[in-house]
């Protein structure tokens, strides 16, 4: 039984074609795209309009998720990691979770069959 990892990323919204191509050349069934709001090492700053001081609103970035067996893991992060680099700050986070289980709910396959 091959162990499976569940990546997941932040990335600004203007690289998620080069990512998803990136990502197309692997051999994954599947990927998840959601909008996302937050900060990460830079705090909110605030600015000053019309003489009140204002935080600016969190930027948006885009979340990218896979699950994959633990043999791909390192060329998912290589893809993703070159396709989303433009070497500012701000480019993004990827993380990487362990998954328990899988279960595909149509055929009852588990683990890395369900992936």
């Amino acid at each position: 039984m091959t162990q499976i990892v569940r990546i997941f990323a932040y990335i600004r919204p203007h690289r998620l074609q080069e990512v998803k191509s990136a990502l197309a050349l692997l051999p994954i069934s599947g990927l998840t795209v959601t909008d996302a709001r937050g900060s990460g090492n830079h705090p909110e700053k605030s600015v000053n309009f019309l003489g009140q001081d204002r935080i600016v609103p969190l930027p948006i970035r885009t979340m990218i998720e896979v699950v994959v067996a633990k043999p791909l893991q390192d060329d998912v992060i290589d893809a993703i990691t070159r396709a989303a680099h433009t070497g500012e700050p701000g480019d993004g986070k990827i993380f990487v979770e362990n998954i328990e289980n899988a279960i595909r709910i149509r055929t009852g396959e588990q683990n890395d069959e369900a992936v």
